[in-house]
This record gives C-alpha cells, sequence and structure tokens, in this order.
C-alpha cells in the first residue's frame, strides 16, 4: 500500500512561508510548514509538525546510509566526494557526469546499470553540448545518479539482483528500516520518485528530528550509525559543488554557511539543513510545491540562527530576492514571512 487516507492533507494547519508583493500590494502567497528540532524533539514549529510529507530529494542522507552501515562504502574504497555525490541533487554538468561515470568504472559497471532514467541536464553548459553534438543525455544526465551510484555500490557488496530501485529489493527494504528508524516513528506510506525509486512517507517532525540526529553526530562516535551520519554532513559540507551545482541554493546556502550547515532540497517545496554546531535539524514543506518560496523560507531561519549573515554575498540571491520585468526594472520582491525572522511558536512538548 503506498498511501492511505487516514491522514490529514498536507495543508491542513499550514500557514505563510513568503509572500510576492508588486507594487506595494501582495500578489502570493506561500503556505507550509516549518519545524526545527533538537536531539530531544522540537524546538520550535511553524505551521503543523505532524503533516505528512514525501521528503523526496531531502532524505538522501538517509539513503544513503546503508552505504556505509553495510560496509560496501569502504570495500569500494569510496572518498568524501563519493559520499556528496550519494547525497546530491546534481545539475548533470561535466563535474557531476564525469565524477559518476569514474565511479562506476570502478566498480565495473557502467551507464546501462543505473535504473534512474535520463533527462536533460539542467547545466546549461552540457546542454548545450549535448545539442551541438546531437547526443541524447543519458541516465549519468539524471540529478540522482549519484545516489544510484551509492545504490549499486550497497547492491554489489550484497549480491542482490540487478533491479535495485524495486520496493520490495533488500536495498530498499533496508532503506525503508533505516527511514522508520531515524525518523523515530512508523511510516505512513510510500510513493515512486522521479529516479523511480521508492520515497517514503512520514512526517515534517520528524524529517526534523532525522536531520538532528544527524547534527548531532560525530565520527567515531555513537557507533556504526553515528559514524555513516557524520561522514555524510561533513562530506556535503566539503563538496558544496557536488551536492547541487553552481547558482543553485543547497550549494550557495552552504558556502554562505561557511561549515555550519548542510543543506538539502527535496522535489515540491521540501529543504532541510544540518546544523551540527546547534545540534539542530530543520525541515520544511511549501504545500503548493513551490521551491522558490521554500528557498526563501530556509534563508531567513538560518540568518535568524546566525548560521548565515544577512546580505551575505553568496546569499542575496535568497534572501528576500527582488523580482524583475525583462527590461530589468525591479518588479516585485519574494519576502519570506516576517514570524520567521523571529522566534518561532515553541513546541508543545517534546515530539
Amino acid at each position: 500500500m503506498r498511501q492511505s487516507t487516514d491522514f490529514a492533507r498536507v495543508d491542513q494547519g499550514a500557514m505563510p512561508l513568503a509572500e510576492l508583493w508588486r507594487g506595494g500590494l501582495p500578489e502570493s502567497a506561500h503556505l507550509g510548514h516549518l519545524v526545527i528540532a533538537d536531539a530531544g524533539g522540537i524546538r520550535e514549529h511553524w505551521g503543523n509538525p505532524g503533516a505528512i510529507i514525501f521528503p523526496r530529494s531531502s532524505c538522501k542522507m538517509i539513503q544513503a546510509l546503508p552505504l556505509l552501515e553495510s560496509g560496501a562504502a569502504a570495500a569500494a574504497g569510496l572518498q568524501p566526494r563519493h559520499l556528496a555525490l550519494a547525497c546530491a541533487s546534481h545539475e548533470g554538468a561535466a563535474l557531476h557526469v564525469g565524477a559518476v561515470s569514474r565511479w562506476l568504472q570502478d566498480l565495473g559497471l557502467g551507464e546501462a546499470d543505473l535504473r534512474c532514467g535520463a533527462h536533460e541536464p539542467r547545466d546549461k553548459a552540457e546542454r548545450n553540448r549535448l545539442i551541438r553534438a546531437a547526443e541524447p543525455p543519458c541516465q549519468l544526465h539524471n540529478n540522482c545518479s549519484g545516489k544510484h551510484a551509492g545504490f549499486l555500490t550497497v547492491n554489489r557488496h550484497l549480491g542482490a539482483g540487478p533491479d535495485y530501485g524495486e520496493y520490495d529489493h533488500p536495498l530498499q527494504q533496508a532503506i525503508r528500516q533505516t527511514t522508520a528508524e531515524v525518523a523515530g516513528e512508523e511510516l505512513a506510506g510510500w510513493g515512486v520518485d522521479g529516479c523511480s525509486a521508492p520515497n517514503f512517507a512520514f512526517s515534517l517532525q520528524g524529517l526534523a528530528r532525522a536531520m538532528a540526529r544527524f547534527a548531532v553526530a560525530r565520527e567515531g562516535q555513537a557507533g556504526a550509525r553515528g559514524d555513516a551520519m557524520a561522514r555524510l554532513v561533513q562530506a556535503m559540507i566539503a563538496h558544496p559543488d557536488l551536492v547541487a551545482g553552481e547558482g543553485r541554493a543547497c550549494t550557495g546556502l552552504m558556502r554562505a554557511a561557511e561549515g555550519r550547515a548542510a543543506i538539502k532540497v527535496g522535489a515540491e517545496g521540501v529543504f532541510v539543513a544540518i546544523l551540527p554546531e546547534q545540534g539542530l535539524g530543520i525541515a520544511l514543506k511549501c504545500v503548493d510545491g513551490n521551491a522558490r518560496a521554500a528557498e526563501v523560507a530556509l534563508s531567513a531561519v538560518l540568518v535568524r540562527l546566525g548560521v548565515i549573515a544577512a546580505g551575505h554575498p553568496l546569499a542575496q540571491k535568497w534572501q528576500d530576492p527582488v523580482q524583475r520585468s525583462w527590461r530589468g526594472i525591479e518588479a516585485g520582491v519574494l519576502r519570506a514571512d516576517p514570524a520567521l525572522h523571529r522566534p518561532l511558536n515553541q513546541g508543545a512538548g517534546k515530539a
């Protein structure tokens, strides 16, 4: 069963996260939920922390845990750059395509072994190269190809069947169990992600709680899982260019945070942040699936928490960004809701 009708709609209890203003008047409003958690539970929340969501690609760090916990990463000699790619939703730039291709070659595998499907790269230079060469995009260009290279690494280590993306495959069942454990709750269901792998649904507070567990993990402490979590976080922080790409919020905000945060987008308006120095995890969901609103809301909270400086040149693109006409005239501004700039609703007890 992929999902249940027993759960409330995702927009139930949603509150404003961002508004677009034009001509001094509000034009659009983006509603959603936001949770800040520590190791004990909810620290602050906005909207409904119990909203059931699909985390989409924001949970790639969770999906990558079996890569380390199984011993597959060590057996394959993976380095931090590989771990960053396993957590990535990359641009399909030459940097990303080349890195994933070399990873597969080192495994004795190739592009045909992937099960993520092909799509046009988001990177303009690589897209234009393909057009000029009359060359179709391949699975290496898929933004999830790094995650799937990680899947293949585990699969080879386990000696399991080639269709590693199927729900009943041992790898996906391991990911299902791991997801429930780090979220600290029963999963609500599952659906098929854009890369064809299962994506498990659970609450936003569960996602924030999982990110808080990544935040407090340290290498060599808290057993194999804590070590794995810490290594994945540090790999993302060390390689923000591999996690997303130039011009993307994940990469830009991580650079602006200067080592204080690992940040990951998910499709349909989901974002998470891991703050190791503060031991906090952040999860947010814009219920209309709008990425621009999620980026602005997350940026505002990161500024309030002191992770990113207001007006940081590497983060200005996502701090109340100005909307311009095609002639370059300032036409509007996308603003985070004012409440995100001050302490949010305190969590009612620990979740």
